[in-house]
């Protein structure tokens, strides 16, 4: 796997921080960041954001919280992501756009 660093919480101290990295190898974008915990959690384990689609967190994700002065980083993740070829699916990705769970 080839990580491409695009970026550490700007206000982070010497124990870890929001970091974003992009896989251009497998097309998707890695990021570090906290665990969300309380009403956060409660609320997207609890609701369903898509008909059909089961509430809950899967055992094999995790819900992160990503400070907005981040974005600028991810931004620029996802570019070299579509530039490394998005338009192609990633090796073991069966559809263009699945979310992750989605069967």
């Amino acid at each position: 796997m080839g990580l491409e660093f695009f970026g550490i919480d700007p206000e982070t101290n010497e124990e870890g921080s929001p970091t974003v990295w992009a896989d251009l190898d497998q097309r998707r974008l890695v990021i570090q960041s906290d665990t969300a915990t309380g009403a956060v959690l409660v609320e997207v384990g609890e609701t369903e954001w898509v008909a059909g689609h089961k509430p809950g967190v899967p055992a094999h994700e995790s819900v992160i919280s990503i400070p907005a002065r981040m974005i600028p980083f991810i931004r620029k993740a996802c570019d070299a992501i579509e530039r490394a070829g998005l338009q192609d699916p990633a090796p073991g990705d069966e559809e263009l756009g699945r979310a992750s769970g989605d069967a």
